[in-house]
């Protein structure tokens, strides 16, 4: 049968490549160590695990559809007027929402060469065109993205610190990236790793949002809360932006179980400064240990590390992930991202990343 007989995706919908997740499963292994998604070996806080059994008595019932009691616990913790708050299901669902909003089939959307692969789909999805802009040593380049703005781009997209790479622009460099930037483009920026930040050189956006009309700040509740499952996302963002996006997203597009847990999660920075701890001295101990071995690892500040691979001698990536598999350590392949020969590694638990090492020296020298 003729294909023009039956409903047709609009245009840019079937250029789209769908997002493939971490994979979980190492068939046949004892055990399994999944590295391969940035979830935080220490899991939620046990605040939020109290607060999601007591909101769970209560599913009859539609949750807020304001998040207010998420969005003051938010603005609470870091200072904010919770009005330029807006919660959504994960920082995933607000890209989408934003692209929605300000993006037009004819406008561009810009991101940089191993961004997170979600602004591409999202661009993509608004009928929009993205504009992928190259990097330098693995790290976002200003003088490129602003080269590629036209009359017609309308986003740029920064992960800061950025994933898969681990690498981040400081906060001299994003000024300057935004003070090149017409007013009429949004700059979003995406710090879905920022509470693993510690460098003094650092921002995650605040100061920009307070300060501009076209910045907007991501962040999400996956990572440092552990709280993956639940989908928790967040964008500060001034007034105009919340208005708009409040018009497009779902009217209760935060769950009641994500209300209470994230409040009580944001709220236990005990735990929060447990996580970062553990991840400070475990990246450290792994970058050190993987460069002993002779891999080249990308320098990161996030919660995770690139790793690459020789290219040859039955040594690369994907050799690498087989015998790990084999093993039950699951890391992530990166092809989509532009390494074909590179693994991502999650900073796990401590038998996790000792195992990982251990097998890795195996592998390159066994």
């Amino acid at each position: 049968m003729h294909s023009s007989n039956r409903p047709q995706p609009k245009p840019g919908i079937m250029d789209i490549a769908a997002y493939v997740p971490g994979r979980e499963s190492a068939p046949g292994a004892a055990k399994v160590w999944k590295l391969s998604s940035n979830e935080t070996p220490l899991g939620p806080s046990p605040a939020a695990l109290e607060a999601v059994q007591a909101a769970s008595g209560h599913l009859e019932a539609y949750p807020d559809g304001a998040a207010a009691g998420l969005r003051e616990a938010i603005a609470e913790v870091h200072g904010l007027n919770s009005g330029n708050i807006l919660c959504a299901n994960g920082s995933d669902e607000l890209l989408g929402l934003l692209a929605q909003t300000y993006l037009k089939p004819g406008d561009e959307g810009i991101f940089t060469e191993h961004g997170f692969l979600v602004y591409r789909i999202q661009i993509l999805a608004a009928g929009a065109t993205p504009v992928v802009v190259k990097e330098k040593d693995e790290r976002a380049d200003v003088d490129a993205i602003l080269a590629a703005v036209t009359e017609r781009t309308r986003i740029v997209f920064l992960a800061n610190p950025n994933n898969p790479t681990g690498t981040y622009l400081p906060v001299e460099e994003v000024r300057r990236l935004h003070a090149g930037l017409p007013g009429h483009v949004l700059l979003v920026l995406d710090a879905a790793y920022a509470e693993y930040v510690r460098r003094n050189d650092y921002e995650a956006g605040i100061e920009l949002v307070s300060s501009f009309e076209n910045v907007v700040m991501t962040r999400t509740f996956s990572k440092i809360y552990g709280l993956a499952g639940l989908r928790i996302g967040w964008m500060y963002a001034p007034a105009h932006v919340v208005d708009a996006v409040n018009r497009v997203r779902g009217p209760f597009n935060v769950n009641a179980l994500a209300i209470a847990a994230g409040a009580a999660a944001i709220r236990d920075r005990a735990h929060v400064e447990r996580a970062a701890a553990h991840n400070e001295a475990w990246r450290a101990w792994l970058n050190e240990e993987l460069t002993k071995l002779g891999l080249r690892v990308t320098p990161s500040i996030g919660n995770f590390l690139l790793v690459h691979f020789p290219q040859n001698g039955g040594k690369t990536a994907e050799d690498a992930d087989a015998f790990l598999v084999a093993r039950g350590f699951v890391l992530r392949r990166v092809t989509a991202y532009g390494f074909p020969n590179a693994l991502r590694m999650s900073v796990g638990t401590e038998e996790a990343n000792r195992g990982v090492v251990a097998a890795l020296s195996k592998f390159l020298n066994g």
